[in-house]
């Protein structure tokens, strides 16, 4: 478990590009045969990925989180974005499509994932925050969420959003976490971009194919900066910061928050003309 401490806007102005994507950028989330999570001071979250390739991989405690095993007091959802996988929570198993998410909450002792056949090319993304008490086990199929049309094509941010886990569907104690689909001919995944002071957000980008990138646009409003991402690549954005990108191409991203509340539209619009 690798470790990310917490930063504040000040320190921003005076970071390289380096220095920015140490902090901000996951870039190994998928790693054959492995399982891999960093751990962020912003809300405590957790956010890796699995992917089995051929193996049977076994989420484990970890000394950095004081727990005798992953979801003692922690609960975790997961989407996959590779081939068809599965996921087997104390002995039940559940099979993933490419898009389908599963939430698994606190108290859950053996999370096992594996491919759903020989070389199906399962990648599990993992998002995890602390949990309070224990809700029910999901599994939620592409399509099946509360699924949003925005956007317009001409403004380029043509978009389906499908929620997962939040108020109104999947219940959780803190997470909130979805998939959004950019139409082709689109590459902006919101604009007017916003912040809300009283959640961390992560994003992995993915379905951006090998000769594009994602500008993910970060900071202050007033005291921008950039991220240049790859696929399979995450970016943690904190309270204070905006988060919001535009590609050489359209892509897809899973968007999670952990923090003060699950409002999915608790958001503080920054216009287009105030930004720096």
């Amino acid at each position: 478990m690798k470790q990310r401490h917490a930063t504040n806007p000040a320190q921003v102005p005076a970071m390289s590009t380096d220095d920015m994507r140490a902090h901000y950028l996951v870039p190994d989330i998928f790693v054959p045969g492995e399982i891999r999570v960093t751990y962020t001071h912003h809300d405590r979250v957790v956010l890796g990925g699995a992917e089995p390739a051929g193996a049977e991989l076994v989420l484990t405690g970890y000394p950095e989180i004081r727990s005798d095993y992953f979801l003692e007091h922690r609960e975790l959802g997961i989407v996959n974005v590779g081939g068809t996988g599965t996921v087997t929570a104390d002995g039940e198993t559940y099979t993933l499509v490419n898009g389908a998410c599963l939430y698994l909450g606190r108290g859950v002792h053996d999370v096992v994932f594996a491919d759903g056949l020989p070389d199906s090319g399962a990648q599990f993304y993992l998002f995890s925050a602390p949990a309070h008490t224990s809700y029910p086990t999901v599994l939620v199929a592409p399509g099946e969420g509360t699924v949003r049309e925005l956007g317009d094509q001409a403004t380029s941010n043509r978009r389906t959003l499908n929620q997962y886990i939040h108020e109104s569907g999947v219940v959780s104690c803190q997470i909130v976490m979805g998939v959004t689909q950019l139409h082709s001919g689109s590459m902006w995944n919101t604009m007017p971009a916003h912040t809300h002071d009283r959640r961390t957000e992560c994003y992995l980008y993915f379905d951006v194919p090998e000769d594009a990138r994602v500008i993910h646009l970060f900071g202050q409003p007033q005291e921008s900066r950039h991220l240049v991402v790859a696929d399979r690549q995450a970016v943690i954005s904190p309270s204070w910061s905006l988060h919001s990108g535009v590609g050489t191409t359209a892509y897809s991203f899973v968007w999670a928050m952990a923090g003060e509340n699950q409002a999915f539209d608790d958001m503080d619009a920054v216009a287009v003309t105030e930004m720096r």
